[in-house]
């Protein structure tokens, strides 16, 4: 037997022993179960990130949508309602926020009407993960609220 020879049988001799103790022992088992477990985890993990996120964002867009009407109320332009509300929703991205007040100028008791849309988009791979298993027909949430205020 050459040098090349008996170093590839004793390496796979050391490879087979190692696999035998690995099934011998409670390790394999171990790493096994931790296999199984790891995508799952980490998919309940993702879309914890993703639910909180979404949360907090419907969040900024609902009190957002109330600055917005508090400020209509008292007869601002609609530039200062647009300011107030991109300044209330500083928490997320406003170049995915839609703003649309109606009846900013209207006789004093009749309602100011402020309604937000705002795409939401995932950080974590939980959103190509669900489209894969609908189809690729799902779509990103779009969050909405709406304030109502008397005109002061």
């Amino acid at each position: 037997m050459n040098l090349d020879t008996e170093r590839t049988a004793r390496s796979g001799r050391g490879l087979r022993a190692l696999f035998r103790r690995i099934r011998e022992t409670d390790a394999g088992q171990a790493l096994v179960e931790f296999a199984l477990v790891l995508p799952v985890m980490l998919l309940m993990l993702f879309a914890l990130v993703d639910f909180g996120r979404g949360f907090y964002s419907w969040l900024i867009v609902t009190n957002a949508a109330r600055e917005g009407a508090r400020v209509g109320a008292t007869q601002k332009p609609l530039t200062d309602i647009q300011q107030r509300i991109t300044d209330s929703a500083s928490g997320i991205d406003t170049s995915d926020l839609t703003i649309t007040v109606t009846n900013v100028q209207g006789p004093r008791g009749q309602p100011i009407v402020v309604d937000l849309s705002y795409d939401f988009t995932f950080v974590t791979p939980i959103g190509n993960i669900l489209n894969l298993m609908s189809g690729g027909t799902l779509n990103a949430p779009t969050i909405t609220s709406t304030a109502s205020m008397r005109l002061e």
